[in-house]
């Protein structure tokens, strides 16, 4: 045990942590869980967990695949619940792996209700939402004040793969300023005509990120109305973020990482210091 864990937890026999990974950079793991990856005798990890937070695994740790992506050959959801109930019956410490936060459209509540069902004792691990950090890699804020006191986190699809009919898309429209959203990049044209019909500017800006926080991460901006057409054309493949709202404009100054590359950011990207000065003139 090293000295940055000696106040941590310890994983126990019979125990199950549901873990988030976070959106992808190793970095944005919490100490909890590069301690959880030091211990556990079992990782079951899904499809979004970088390969690289995998190394953080003790030596002789066994990995288990359990992803589900879609359209893609995987794992019944139930199946992997009882999994971790037979490895943690078995006395294996088992770390359950996620990419982003187990409780943000990651099933985490749904396997956490099949231990307690099995009387298998389980800790919660937060990570950092894609839907939060993915967005701050890409230099676009959830929150903003000049542009935003409302926030909608949302999924593009439903356990059966389409747009989920629960979603009350003129409410989500009315009442959101940013909308998040999770697996919807394959429904994008649905959706971006829901909104519109709903009321939302054809020209509010619209944002992808894939591969977010990564090496290889793409950001792709538009339109509501062009969204479609342009992740079409620019050859993206999900998973992905899509962020609907101004915020998007802040893009211009806030893309701390395109900085590092060599971009020159913009100090006024909405143009206020501008109406500023007008008002003053």
């Amino acid at each position: 045990m090293t000295d940055w864990q000696q106040n941590l937890p310890q994983m126990k026999p019979g125990e199950v942590w549901l873990v988030g990974a976070g959106p992808g950079d190793p970095g944005l793991l919490t100490l909890h869980a590069a301690n959880a990856l030091s211990q556990a005798d079992v990782i079951v990890h899904d499809a979004l967990v970088n390969a690289d937070c995998l190394k953080l695994a003790r030596t002789g740790a066994t990995l288990e695949y359990a992803g589900k992506r879609g359209g893609k050959p995987s794992s019944k959801q139930r199946d992997i619940s009882l999994r971790l109930v037979e490895l943690a019956r078995e006395g294996h410490r088992v770390l359950r792996l996620k990419g982003g936060d187990p409780f943000v459209f990651g099933r985490g509540g749904e396997e956490a209700l099949t231990l307690v069902e099995h009387q298998v004792p389980f800790r919660v691990v937060p990570g950092i939402t894609a839907g939060i950090g993915g967005l701050a890699y890409a230099g676009i804020p959830v929150t903003h004040r000049d542009t935003n006191h409302t926030v909608t986190f949302l999924t593009g699809h439903d356990s059966s793969g389409v747009v989920p009919d629960r979603i009350d898309w003129d409410g989500v429209a009315r009442g959101s300023q940013v909308i998040i959203m999770y697996m919807a990049m394959k429904h994008i044209a649905t959706i971006a005509s829901s909104l519109i019909a709903a009321g939302r500017d054809a020209d509010e800006p619209v944002a992808f990120v894939t591969d977010a926080s990564t090496a290889e991460q793409k950001v792709l901006e538009t339109t509501l109305a062009r969204a479609a057409d342009d992740v079409a054309a620019s050859g993206l493949q999900p998973p992905a973020i899509v962020v609907v709202g101004q915020v998007v404009r802040l893009r211009p100054a806030l893309d701390w990482m395109g900085a590092a590359a060599g971009r020159v950011l913009t100090a006024d990207p909405l143009g206020n210091r501008a109406d500023a000065q007008k008002d003053s003139a």
